[in-house]
């Protein structure tokens, strides 16, 4: 690789780092957001648009970023702990847009 041939260009080059940084953490964040869209489906039995009005209602009812609501999300899949403030908005975000009952249950 030649070397920048001056200013202009060594500024081009920072200008262009910085937006392949910009977008390495918009996959990764697209990433988290998707997985846990998809615990959300897999343990609520909602559909995935219903998973990702969840993830965004709970995050903008709690003033969190929707990547850190994902995270935490995902976190509690691991290890079964979550905030008790995502948690009663998940729950609520949950009984709003998830089926009346969960299919196969005693009460179909």
């Amino acid at each position: 690789m030649a070397a920048p041939r001056g200013p202009d260009e060594t500024d081009r080059i920072f200008e262009l780092q910085e937006q392949v940084d910009q977008l390495k953490e918009a996959v990764t964040s697209h990433a988290v957001v998707d997985q846990a869209i998809g615990l959300v489906v897999a343990l609520a039995r909602v559909t995935p648009d219903q998973g990702w009005a969840v993830l965004r209602e709970v995050s903008q009812h709690t003033n969190t970023r929707l990547r850190n609501v994902a995270e935490l999300i995902l976190a509690w899949g691991r290890s079964g702990v979550m905030p008790a403030e995502i948690r009663v908005e998940l729950e609520d975000a949950l009984d709003r847009h998830g089926p009346p009952q969960i299919p196969g249950s005693a009460t179909d």
